[in-house]
C-alpha cells in the first residue's frame, strides 16, 4: 500500500477537481435561487469556470516545470482551497464567480497538470499504466458520483457544504503532499507573456461569443447590445459572428507565436510539434469531444428537470443515476480491457457507445423524461464515457517522454475544459435560443390566441424566453390579466417549445459525438502491456 500512497493522494485531488462542476450542475436551480440569479447567470458561472481552466492550463503546466511539479501541486491546492471556501460563503453570483469560476479555476490549472506529471514521475512500466488507468477511472467515478453527492447534500443540507468539504480535503492533501517524489525544477525557464495573453484572450473571446449567442444571435442580430443610442450590430451582423472571427485570428496568432519561439530555440507555451504526434492529437481531440457531450448533457438535462419539471437536486441526481452506474462499471472494465485490447479499439467502441446513448436519450425526450428508454440511454452514455475515460489519459501521457509530461498534462486539461466550456456555452445557448424562437413562432401562428396577446408574447421573448414550468407560465399569464383559456393555450405552446428545444440541442450533441468517431484514427492500434519510458521509482 505504501507504494500506492502517491497515487491515492493524486486520485483524491483528481476526484475533487472533477466533482466540483458536476455538483454545481445538479444543484443549478437551488444555487440560482439562493444567490438571487437565474439560469443564464449560472450558465455563465459554469462556462467561465471551465474557461478559466482552459485559458490558463498551459501556463499552469509551465509553472510546474519552473517551480517543480510538487510545489505547483501544493500552491494550486492552497489556491483551490481558498476558492472553495469563498464559494461556500458566496452571498451572490459575483462572489460565486470570483471564488468558483476564477480562484478555484486558477488553483486547478496548477493542480491538474501536476497530477499527470507526478504520476509519470513516481511510477514506471506496468505501474505507470495502472496509475493512469486508475486516474481515468477516478475521473469517471467523480463525474458519476457528483450528481448524487450534490443532490443529497443540496436537498438535505446546503450545496455550500460540498465546497466546505472540498476545502477540508485540500488542506489534508496539502499536509501529506511532502511524500510525493519530484524531479528537479527548471527555475531559469522563461514563460512567454505574449503567448499567455494570446491564448487566454483568444479562448475567452471565443467562449464569450458562444455564450452570448442565445441573446445576440449567431449571425442575424436578435437583441444586440446598445451603447448610448447605438445598436452594436455592424453591417446588420450579430456581434457574436465578429467575436468568433476575432477569436480565430487571435488563436492563429498564438500558434504562429509558438512556432516562432520553437524555431528560435526559446521555450514556447505550447510545443506545436507535440501536436504532430498522431496518438496525442487523437487523444486530445477525443478528450474535447467527450467532455463537450458530457458538459452539454449535464447542463441542459438538469435545467430541464429542475426548472421546467420542478425536480429538486436529489431527484435530479437519481434521474442521472443510470449514467453514473454505467460510467463506474465501464471505467473499471475499460481499465481491465486495456491489457488485451488496443486503445484505438476501445476508444472507438467508447465513442460509438456514447453516440448511441445520446441517440437513445434523444429518442426518449417527452414532456416528463420518464420511461425506461431515458434510463437506458443515460446508462449507455455513461458506459461510453467510462470506456473513453479509462483510455485517453494513458494514451496522451504515453505518447511523449517524461520531460513533456507536464506540458501534456496541461494540454489535456486545456482540451478537457475547452470541451466543457463549449458544451455548456454552445448547447445551453442553442437550447435557450431554440426555446425562444420556437415559442414565439408557435404563439404567433396560433389563431386561437388573441392578436394583442400574441404581440405581447413575441415582444416579451425578444430578449430570450424565461425558463419556467408550464404551470408557472400559465400562472404568470393569468396574473397578467389573460383569461384561463388563453393562458392555457400559451402555456401549452411554451411546453411544446421546451420539448422541441431540448430535442434540437441534444441532436447537436449527437451529431458532434458521431463526428468524434473520426478522431480515433491516430489512437494506438497495438496492445501495450508495459511502458518502456523511464521514470523515477517511488
Amino acid at each position: 500500500m505504501k507504494r500506492w500512497f502517491v497515487l491515492v493522494l493524486l486520485a483524491v485531488s483528481q476526484f475533487v477537481m472533477i466533482l466540483d462542476s458536476t455538483v454545481m450542475n445538479v444543484s443549478i436551480s437551488t444555487v440560482a435561487a439562493d444567490l438571487g440569479t437565474d439560469i443564464s447567470g449560472m450558465q455563465a458561472a459554469i462556462t467561465f469556470y471551465a474557461l478559466t481552466m482552459a485559458a490558463f492550463m498551459l501556463t499552469g503546466g509551465k509553472l510546474g516545470d519552473k517551480w517543480g511539479r510538487s510545489r505547483a501541486f501544493r500552491v494550486g491546492s492552497i489556491v483551490y482551497g481558498i476558492g472553495s471556501l469563498t464559494t461556500a460563503l458566496s452571498p451572490n453570483l459575483t462572489v460565486l464567480m470570483l471564488g468558483w469560476s476564477l480562484v478555484e479555476g486558477l488553483g486547478a490549472v496548477l493542480v491538474i497538470p501536476a497530477i499527470a506529471a507526478l504520476a509519470a514521475i513516481n511510477y514506471s512500466g506496468r505501474e505507470r499504466i495502472v496509475a493512469f488507468s486508475a486516474l481515468g477511472a477516478v475521473t469517471g467515478f467523480a463525474a458519476a458520483a457528483g450528481p448524487l453527492i450534490g443532490g443529497l447534500v443540496t436537498t438535505y443540507a446546503s450545496w455550500r457544504y460540498v465546497f466546505v468539504g472540498e476545502t477540508i480535503v485540500m488542506i489534508i492533501v496539502l499536509l501529506v503532499s511532502g511524500r510525493i517524489r519530484d524531479v528537479e525544477p527548471d527555475p531559469k525557464l522563461r514563460i512567454d507573456l505574449l503567448s499567455v495573453v494570446l491564448s487566454a484572450s483568444g479562448m475567452a473571446i471565443l467562449v464569450f461569443g458562444l455564450l452570448q449567442s442565445k441573446t445576440w444571435g449567431w449571425i442575424v442580430p436578435l437583441d444586440p447590445p446598445v451603447v448610448g443610442d447605438v445598436i452594436i450590430a455592424p453591417l446588420g451582423v450579430s456581434p457574436v459572428a465578429y467575436l468568433i472571427l476575432i477569436a480565430v485570428v487571435v488563436l492563429w496568432l498564438f500558434f504562429q507565436r509558438q512556432r516562432a519561439l520553437e524555431r528560435s530555440g526559446r521555450k514556447p507555451l505550447l510545443s506545436v510539434s507535440l501536436l504532430r504526434i498522431p496518438a496525442l492529437r487523437s487523444g486530445l481531440t477525443m478528450f474535447m469531444a467527450q467532455y463537450f457531450a458530457i458538459a452539454a448533457l449535464f447542463f441542459v438535462v438538469p435545467v430541464y428537470l429542475q426548472t421546467i419539471l420542478g425536480y429538486d437536486a436529489l431527484q435530479t441526481g437519481l434521474k442521472i443515476l443510470p449514467l453514473s452506474v454505467g460510467l463506474i462499471l465501464f471505467s473499471i472494465l475499460g481499465s481491465r480491457l486495456s491489457t488485451v485490447r488496443s486503445a484505438r479499439n476501445l476508444g472507438r467502441i467508447g465513442q460509438f457507445t456514447l453516440a448511441a446513448g445520446v441517440l437513445l436519450v434523444l429518442g426518449a425526450i417527452q414532456p416528463t423524461l420518464s420511461g425506461w428508454l431515458f434510463a437506458v440511454g443515460m446508462f449507455v452514455v455513461g458506459a461510453g464515457f467510462g470506456l473513453l475515460a479509462s483510455q485517453l489519459g494513458n494514451v496522451n501521457m504515453s505518447a511523449v517522454g517524461e520531460k513533456d509530461t507536464s506540458e501534456v498534462g496541461g494540454l489535456q486539461g486545456t482540451f478537457q475544459n475547452l470541451g466543457s466550456s463549449f458544451g455548456t456555452a454552445v448547447v445551453g445557448s442553442v437550447f435557450i435560443l431554440m426555446l425562444t424562437s420556437g415559442f414565439a413562432t408557435a404563439v404567433e401562428g396560433d389563431a386561437s390566441i388573441p392578436e394583442d396577446v400574441r404581440q405581447q408574447v413575441v415582444a416579451a421573448t425578444s430578449m430570450g424566453a424565461p425558463i419556467l414550468s408550464q404551470e408557472q407560465a400559465e400562472t404568470a399569464l393569468t396574473d397578467a390579466g389573460a383569461t384561463a383559456e388563453v393562458a392555457s393555450d400559451v402555456a401549452q405552446a411554451y411546453a411544446d417549445a421546451q420539448v422541441e428545444s431540448l430535442q434540437q440541442s441534444l441532436f447537436l450533441v449527437f451529431a458532434l459525438t458521431v463526428i468524434g468517431l473520426l478522431l480515433s484514427r491516430g489512437l494506438p492500434a497495438k496492445v501495450v502491456a508495459s511502458s518502456d519510458k523511464p521514470a523515477a521509482s517511488p
